[in-house]
């Protein structure tokens, strides 16, 4: 039998073990202060369910993880619904390392000298709010970020302030420092990588930063990204910028800077992404771009750079967008060598001086998805290889000079992702061809077709009959034409059309019932999906840029017929197209009076009926389209008072001029126009008062001469 234990044993054992239970059950405990600081966030959110924090211990709470000694270390509350403002409280919480309070509502600005007593942060991001306040107050005088700090991320709010050098004075570890998109001021702090040599990022872009970019730059051995764009920053790059051979993104567009792009720009080998776009550069472009081999993103437009493209371009084999855009660059375009961008799927170098023919190196390119090389000066014809880029879905050459517009459809009809194609201004007086093209939609061609613009070509024939296939159409422009013939009855079988542009033709015969059953018009249901076009779409006009429209969205629903032959009557059934922007049908023959039915167009904002036959008054009903900006009329046979109502007499008298018969607010008043008629009568009474009398008098001895004719020898019978 075991000799048996003795109690004292027994007792030490039990004690040391109820030791360390408590011991392990305290070990995570929540600091009872810093308890009360969470609490005093803003943790109810509008969001369903709320933050789970009913648990005693507060190192349990959702998105809270503290130490071994039970402080608070974490907080992580991205996207939970907070609003209101953030509690000074925060700042009891010695020992907090990571805040991310990020993509809610909160509100308000900081507490003051918010950073003194967080004197552990590493990670700050408090991105994606509605906070306020000049940053300089979050600090103490002569303050700066903590020294523990890597990450700070301050973005999508609307602080304001200037963002001193000072404030980086001590942020030895400083990795992220992102502050775009709000309100700062200033320039943008100088040699920001003296105190914080392991930057990485910097964000400045979005904001109200002026002067030039800093000097210093170059000191930045480990920066990657530097981002600046959407301020107001003058002058040049600077040179030691080029010094900063790390780096892998430069993004400054929609500044003022000018100056030539600098040849040191290439030894900038890791460089990724450049985006000097809408800015003032000027000059060439650097003729050694081969050594970026790195290069995938390449945005320059809208800028004055000039003379042609260095073939060394061309080596920069990794490029996935290219985009010159709006320059004055030049040369002959089919001489570059596009064969070796086997990865280049954006090409944009529309707006340039470029001639020569389409380049056929360029069928070489497998992945391209959009290409724009409109408004230049190429020639020839699309090349049939183009069918070949079968992810193709964005082709623009509009305003050059090509030929052969029923081959360029037969070629691009081929190309099944095409959902834009924009081709106006060629193929000058050429005829449409129906017949041919018809019989190559027997593979359904253009099957996800939305916007088609063939306008300004001078195109002659009868409407396309081909268009009828086009079954995801939504916009059709065929504006400045020489169409013929009548507008077809089956437009309504294009279920998503929502914008027809037969402007400057030579259609005639009457406005097709049909046309007022078009689904897209008539319900809102029938609508495209409003994705975003893969470029830009411009509306150019004599040389001005009018409109830019990157989806559908932007587009008004309209009807556009001006300058055409049509004549009849407006009709009645137009009230159907409910989702009507736009109408105009000015310069026709339209005659009658103007529907009263127009009135039920409750979203139109533009209505031209000038210069047709219109007659009778205008409807009263009119004064109800709330949301109408332009309204003319002018240059019709209308009469009566204008409706009287705040739309109506809102626009100018031009809008009215041309109908001798209209009066009324913003035209002269009715009572004043019946007297002026009435003394312009008067006055052709006296013009003409001398010839009256003698009628009178022929008249009157006419009547006696015939009488005395007749009745004379009456009277001498009756004797």
């Amino acid at each position: 039998m075991p000799e048996s234990i003795p109690h004292n044993y027994l007792l030490m054992i039990l004690t040391l073990f109820l030791f360390f239970s408590i011991s392990s059950a305290n070990l995570h405990a929540c600091n009872q202060k810093d308890r009360n600081s969470l609490l005093s966030l803003p943790f109810n959110t509008s969001a369903s369910p709320s933050l789970n924090w009913s648990a005693t211990d507060c190192c349990h709470w959702e998105g809270i993880s503290c130490d071994h000694k039970g402080r608070v270390t974490h907080i992580s509350l991205p996207s939970k619904g907070l609003e209101g403002s953030v509690s000074p409280f925060l700042g009891n919480l010695t020992s907090l390392s990571h805040l991310n309070l990020s993509h809610n509502s909160l509100s308000d600005s900081l507490p003051l000298g918010f950073f003194s007593s967080l004197n552990q942060l590493e990670v700050l991001d408090l991105s994606h709010n509605h906070l306020v306040g000049n940053i300089s107050l979050l600090f103490s005088p002569n303050g700066s970020w903590p020294a523990s700090i890597r990450t700070i991320d301050i973005s999508n709010n609307e602080f304001n302030g200037w963002i001193q050098s000072s404030f980086l004075q001590q942020a030895w570890n400083l990795i992220e420092l992102n502050v775009c998109k709000n309100s700062f001021q200033g320039p943008i702090p100088s040699s920001p990588c003296i105190n914080s040599p392991n930057l990485r990022l910097l964000d400045f872009s979005g904001n109200n930063h002026s002067g030039e970019i800093p000097r210093g730059l170059g000191g930045c051995s480990k920066l990657k990204i530097f981002r600046a764009g959407f301020n107001s920053l003058t002058k040049s790059l600077p040179h030691d910028m080029y010094s900063a051979t790390a780096l892998e993104e430069i993004s400054i567009p929609s500044n003022y800077l000018s100056g030539s792009i600098n040849d040191g720009i290439v030894n900038l080998t890791k460089l990724s992404n450049l985006d000097l776009s809408d800015n003032k550069f000027g000059g060439k472009l650097p003729l050694d771009f081969a050594k970026l081999s790195n290069l995938k993103h390449l945005h320059l437009r809208n800028n004055f750079l000039t003379g042609s493209l260095p073939p060394s371009l061309m080596n920069c084999t990794n490029l996935i967008q290219l985009d010159l855009r709006n320059n004055s660059l030049e040369g002959n375009i089919s001489n570059l060598n596009f064969s070796s961008l086997q990865q280049l799927t954006i090409l944009d170098l529309g707006f340039n001086n470029f001639t020569g023919n389409f380049p056929a190196s360029l069928l070489s390119c497998k992945s391209l998805r959009g290409v724009r090389i409109s408004h230049n000066r190429l020639e020839g014809q699309i090349p049939p290889e183009v069918a070949q880029l079968r992810h193709l879905s964005f082709f623009s050459v509009s305003f050059n000079r090509l030929t052969n517009f029923t081959s360029a459809i037969k070629i691009l009809m081929h190309c099944k992702r095409l959902d834009v194609v924009l081709m106006g201004h060629n193929f000058l007086q050429e005829m449409i061809s129906n017949d041919d093209i018809n019989m190559q939609f027997a593979s359904n061609g253009f099957k996800n077709l939305r916007f088609l613009d063939l306008s300004e070509g001078q195109l002659t024939g009868q409407f396309p009959i081909w268009i009828s296939k086009l079954k995801k159409l939504e916009i059709l422009n065929l504006n400045t034409n020489r169409i013929t013939g009548p507008i077809p009855g089956w437009l309504p079988m294009l279920p998503r059309l929502i914008s027809l542009q037969l402007s400057d033709n030579l259609i005639s015969s009457e406005f097709p019932k049909e046309l007022c059953a078009l689904p897209a018009l008539v319900s809102a249901q029938y609508l495209g999906d409003n994705s975003s076009f893969l470029l830009p779409i411009f509306n150019v006009n004599m040389n001005r840029w009018l409109h830019q429209y990157n989806s559908i969205n932007n587009w008004k629903p309209n009807i556009v017929l001006r300058n055409n032959s049509l004549s009849g009557h407006i009709p009645v059934e137009i009230a159907r197209l409910k989702q009507l922007r736009t109408l105009d049908l000015s310069h026709n023959s339209f005659s009658g009076n103007i529907p009263s039915q127009i009135s039920e167009l409750t979203n139109l904002e533009d209505l031209d009926l000038s210069e047709n036959q219109l007659s009778g008054e205008i409807p009263a009903s009119l004064t109800s389209l709330n949301f109408l900006h332009n309204l003319s009329v002018a240059g019709n046979k209308l009469h009566g008072e204008i409706p009287s109502g705040t739309q109506l007499q809102s626009f100018d008298a031009s809008a009215y001029k041309g109908n001798p018969g209209l009066c009324g607010d913003p035209l002269p008043k009715c009572g004043n126009l019946t007297r002026d008629m009435s003394r312009d009568k008067d006055i052709h009474d006296e013009e003409d008062g001398d010839s009256i009398p003698w009628f009178h008098i022929i008249v009157a001895l006419g009547f006696i001469t015939g009488f005395c004719g007749v009745c004379g020898p009456l009277v001498l019978h009756h004797k």
